[in-house]
């Protein structure tokens, strides 16, 4: 249930968030309901049991689900400003998401959108608590109950330094609920969870293998308002949080803070601001606080950087020296819906949804050609170049929806990511020959099995094709693509041809129309309400049946005759998810196939949706017979029914 609330602190904004109870309630009618009845919050959608803790496993000790009121006399949810000092590991591995809080609470405006701060234990508490996360497009209010797993009085999972401060626990337990359990949360990735506080989109950088133009990268993220951080990689865990001899921390998280020009000795220096979340511990090397060149800037300049000699963990240091030091540089690129109107310039983008499908979408690498082709695919037009360039920044982002929740379904993450191609002037979908003759312009640098893959590019003005893939074929999920620019970018999804250009118009295909008893055998299986034709919501479930299968005849058409030959005709009805022996192959072959063993479009469509039928039929008789169904049966059916 979608409604409007109010952005924190004045930015003069409203944004529409969706309820996730599955009662559609939202969280002020549920704590008004509760203070009425005058009863604490119980959620039915996430209750205290252990399903809620774990999916592969049972409870390995004796939880109990305790309230903060029952664990100290005095709770409150947040204690002199939510800071990192509140965000303790406890025994879950998901130190990936206490990083991306910590991170949170250096960016005030975004806390206090994921972490509303007019929530207390005090007036008007009433068990219950909200929380605000973005998913696939989405803020989603999500609402918990403040019960919390504890071992002998004691909080198992995250918890604050003050055992009196309870938002950061809380804050795991929502994002727990986001993603089906406490176990869905082991492992991740620091940039997931950031992107989830924001909406924003994750880069990441080497910056020892990094970009000629990093420096301008990071100056116009900064002046977007995005969130950057930075790290030194360790060798060993006896290096974690290691200080070396320029005051600088191994394993580490640090905030960027500013990116600058200014002019030393009549030459332009390149300064980055890094911030020590500590606030204490700097840089000792040059432009650090009291180093001797900042006596050579002029004072006018110093006003301009903010410069002080105060050790609160923030300092400069030049370009050179701290891709010298630093490793791993993570950006999370804010999006138009960002808090601020603060009048920063922000990306433009476009967005969509789609789905990989077994046997009709779902085609694989490049590596896989005879369905690479079959993957959904985007036309994207660069018309305008950066300001100041000939060139068109664009950063392609491609999510994979749902599958931390899924885990306990038994899936996990596929292994995704996508090509680029200069593309043709006309606006069809592109066949398995453009693939075959044209390399691609762009590629995501790796395959990986990870939530996001991310991509910057510099391409110049003109029409390119985008295709989002898995990297084998036949593997299923629903995807997120967003697109950024740094100017306005038109793009829209390529649809798979109509019928009539698909089956009439294409080369591939030989096929001269429909025959009558093709016809009867559609109307035969799609028409459920036994009106002897197709009512409009009919003909859209067979719309989406016969694209696939069209999908499918291209796809297993290997030596691309235009018909099919009965041993291909075995690999697409398997794609199609029908399992057939030899005995009734045969059968089809000799009903079906001409002399050269060879099918039309029209005998195929014939085939398989007669072999829809009578599955169904089967599946009916099957569930009366209680599994007596046998082959003579399968064979007699087939023959009742002309196939």
């Amino acid at each position: 249930m979608p409604y409007s609330v109010n952005l924190p602190s004045g930015s003069g904004q409203a944004t529409l968030v969706n309820s996730t109870q599955a009662d559609g309630k939202t969280y002020e009618q549920l704590r008004l309901e509760c203070l009425q009845k005058g009863k604490l919050f119980e959620d039915p959608d996430f209750p205290a049991i252990g399903d809620s803790l774990f999916f592969s496993q049972r409870v390995p000790v004796n939880f109990e689900w305790k309230r903060p009121g029952e664990i100290c006399k005095d709770p409150k949810f947040i204690t002199g400003g939510a800071t990192r000092t509140d965000i303790c590991q406890g025994q879950l591995g998901d130190c990936w998401l206490l990083a991306a809080i910590a991170s949170l609470t250096l960016h005030e405006e975004t806390l206090k959108r994921v972490v509303p701060h007019d929530q207390s234990f005090d007036r008007g508490y009433a068990g219950i608590f909200h929380f605000q996360f973005w998913q696939h497009n989405k803020w989603l209010d999500v609402v918990v109950d403040d019960r919390l797993p504890c071992v002998r009085n004691n909080l198992v999972f995250v918890h604050s330094a003050d055992n009196t401060e309870f938002w950061s626990a809380l804050l795991e337990k929502a994002y727990a609920k986001l993603n089906g359990s406490y176990e869905s949360l082991k492992g991740g990735s620091t940039m997931e969870a950031m992107e989830d506080f924001t909406g924003g989109v994750g880069e990441m950088y080497e910056t020892k293998n990094a970009p000629t133009n990093l420096f301008l990268i990071l100056k116009k993220a900064v002046e977007r308002g995005s969130m950057l951080g930075c790290s030194i990689d360790i060798t060993s865990s006896a290096e974690s949080e290691a200080q070396t001899t320029t005051g600088l921390v191994k394993g580490h998280a640090y905030s960027i803070t500013g990116v600058e020009e200014v002019n030393y000795r009549g030459a332009k220096v390149q300064l980055i601001r890094v911030r020590n979340p500590w606030g204490q511990v700097e840089w000792n090397g040059p432009w650090s606080d009291n180093s001797r060149e900042w006596s050579a800037i002029d004072s006018s300049e110093k006003n301009r950087l903010l410069h002080n000699s105060l050790d609160d963990g923030e300092f400069w240091m030049e370009f050179g020296d701290f891709k010298a030091n630093y490793d791993k540089i993570e950006i999370c690129n804010l999006t138009p819906d960002s808090l601020s109107d603060d009048g920063s310039k922000k990306w433009e983008v476009n967005l969509f949804e789609g789905n990989w499908i077994r046997g009709s979408t779902a085609g694989g690498c490049r590596n896989y050609i005879d369905t690479f082709w079959t993957n959904p695919q985007f036309k994207l037009r660069l018309d305008h170049p950066d300001d100041g360039d000939k060139m068109c920044s664009v950063i392609v982002a491609l999510l994979q929806k749902n599958r931390r929740r899924l885990r306990k379904e038994g899936l996990d993450m596929e292994t995704i990511g996508f090509a680029i191609y200069e593309a043709p002037d006309d606006q069809d979908h592109q066949g398995k020959d453009f693939f075959r003759y044209n390399g691609s312009k762009a590629r995501s640098r790796s395959y990986i099995n990870m939530r996001e893959v991310s991509e910057r590019f510099r391409l110049p003005p003109g029409n390119y094709l985008l295709v989002p893939t898995t990297f084998q074929p036949h593997h299923e999920a629903d995807f997120l693509i967003r697109i950024f620019s740094e100017n306005k970018a038109g793009a829209m999804y390529v649809h798979e041809n109509t019928l009539h250009e698909s089956l009439f118009s294409r080369k591939e295909v030989k096929f001269d129309g429909l025959t009558l008893n093709t016809c009867h055998s559609i109307i035969n299986l799609m028409d459920v309400d036994n009106t002897g034709m197709l009512e409009f919501e009919e003909f859209k479930v067979f719309w989406e049946k016969l694209k696939k299968w069209i999908m499918l005849f291209l796809a297993y058409d290997t030596d691309r005759s235009g018909r099919m030959s009965s041993y291909e005709l075995r690999s697409a009805l398997n794609a199609a998810g029908m399992n057939l022996n030899n005995k009734i192959l045969q059968l089809l072959g000799l009903r079906f196939a001409d002399e050269n063993f060879d099918i039309d479009f029209d005998d195929y469509l014939t085939c398989i949706v007669r072999l829809e039928n009578m599955f169904r039929v089967f599946q009916a008789l099957d569930k009366q017979k209680k599994g007596v169904i046998n082959l003579n049966m399968m064979q007699f059916l087939m023959l009742s029914m002309n196939i």
